[in-house]
């Protein structure tokens, strides 16, 4: 199934059978991208949105002079854009990291898929409201932690988003963000991300290799330098759709 993993470690028992089988009758056409291309740029008019079948994407946004100011990551699971069905345009662009498969979900579709499912599009609300729990914690990194304690961050979410779709296996981070990627992502330098891997590693907490993996030696040495909290990323026993059903669901 293309969207197996659609809140995957969240919400997805309180989907019913037949409003999986509808999400999943409901993508549209796969398309294959290669590693650093661009899928949406800022401004595009949107009639599709995209969901990550496989790969990890990031969005960005650019100043005048082209340096890049990552402002999320999304993995398998994630719809990329699903906030462009009701605004019809990013205010940023969206590439891929990897090589990555994105299912199409036309928007007209959405609003049929919807109206005949309101809990299923409940989800998809949720969904969304999940993205910017993540851009608010990733303003939290950027304005309250220094160097070490934002990359550190970052990691440890995006090994707990992983852990929750099950593609982490306690050892490697298996997403090759380079270490300009992290500075990026964490409002710093190049060589300040050098020097700060460079620490983290001589504390015994990860072992950064050359094609971006990431070995991860002291999980919970990350979480505390970088202030972690899960909480954010809604897991499972944190919340249930129940709270949003009516009457009519």
């Amino acid at each position: 199934m293309l969207t197996e993993l659609f809140l995957r470690g969240r919400l997805r028992h309180d989907l019913s059978h037949d409003e999986r089988a509808a999400l999943e009758a409901t993508a549209g056409s796969t398309i294959r991208l290669g590693p650093r291309e661009t899928l949406v740029r800022r401004g595009d008019r949107l009639e599709y949105s995209y969901f990550i079948v496989e790969g990890t994407m990031l969005r960005h946004l650019d100043d005048k002079k082209g340096e890049r100011q990552l402002l999320g990551v999304n993995v398998q699971g994630d719809f990329v854009d699903l906030h462009g069905y009701a605004m019809k345009r990013l205010d940023h662009h969206v590439g891929t990291l990897t090589e990555t498969v994105v299912a199409q979900f036309a928007h007209s579709d959405l609003t049929r898929l919807i109206a005949d499912w309101p809990h299923l599009g409940r989800a998809m609300w949720f969904s969304t409201l999940l993205d910017a729990a993540q851009h608010r914690e990733w303003i939290f990194r950027l304005g309250r932690l220094h160097a070490e304690g934002r990359i550190a961050h970052l990691i440890c979410e995006l090994i707990e988003r992983l852990r929750l779709i099950g593609q982490y296996d306690g050892q490697s981070l298996p997403i090759p963000l380079l270490q300009r990627d992290y500075a990026e992502a964490c409002g710093i330098t190049p060589v300040h991300a050098n020097r700060s891997f460079r620490n983290l590693r001589e504390r015994g907490l990860l072992k950064p290799h050359g094609d971006g993996q990431i070995e991860i030696l002291d999980e919970q040495g990350l979480r505390v330098i970088g202030e972690f909290d899960p909480s954010y990323l809604y897991g499972e026993g944190e919340l249930a759709l129940d709270g949003l059903k009516d009457d009519s669901a």
